[in-house]
């Protein structure tokens, strides 16, 4: 477990079948993994956060373990994001520390792909919605792939804590049709095409 002081977490799995489309073979599972810690830095200014990012690499290797088991597998993840909600007490700078260590976590969890991992952050209170961005895992101009996962804890974050979360889906869109790059025409693997 973590060094630092997690308070909950949450793990929430969606199970789409349509959108109001034929019914799939196989439903899109979108998954979210939640971790609501206390901000070690929460009212105060802290000018070296680097220690601090580094040490929640493996928030990010549990979070990410925790999913990938949940929606069937590393081979089954075709979509990524992560999304940071930071209580009042801290600044947005706090939550930025998770672009590097939820992303290289989700990455290295993956098999290491190499298309960006979307991401959402604000500074909210218990309760606040963010809807977290998702992407291709190998190719960003992946247009179906293109969605959104909810994260949301209904207590969390509190003042002086921090909700970061990571979210992944076994697909795109579950009625995509608006052209673009498929997913079976990646051929670069530069995490763009």
């Amino acid at each position: 477990m973590s060094a630092y002081d997690i308070r909950k977490t949450a793990l929430t799995v969606e199970t789409v079948w349509h959108e109001r489309g034929p019914r799939l073979a196989t439903p899109l599972l979108v998954g979210t993994s939640i971790a609501v810690i206390r901000n070690p830095f929460a009212g105060r200014y802290e000018a070296d956060l680097m220690p601090f990012q580094a040490s929640l690499r493996e928030l990010g290797r549990e979070l990410a373990a925790a999913l990938i088991a949940r929606l069937g597998g590393a081979d089954k993840i075709e979509a990524y994001g992560k999304g940071i909600v930071v209580g009042e007490d801290g600044e947005l700078e706090h939550g930025a520390v998770w672009h590097e260590a939820g992303g290289w976590a989700a990455r290295e969890a993956l098999g290491n792909p190499k298309a960006i991992v979307p991401a959402s952050k604000t500074i909210g209170g218990p309760g606040t919605r963010l809807m977290v961005p998702l992407g291709h895992i190998h190719a960003a101009y992946v247009r179906s792939h293109f969605g959104t996962a909810e994260m949301t804890v209904w207590d969390a974050p509190r003042r002086d804590e921090i909700a970061f979360g990571l979210v992944m889906a076994t697909g795109g869109r579950s009625h995509a049709r608006i052209g673009g790059l498929a997913a079976s025409d990646i051929s670069v693997h530069d995490g763009q095409r």
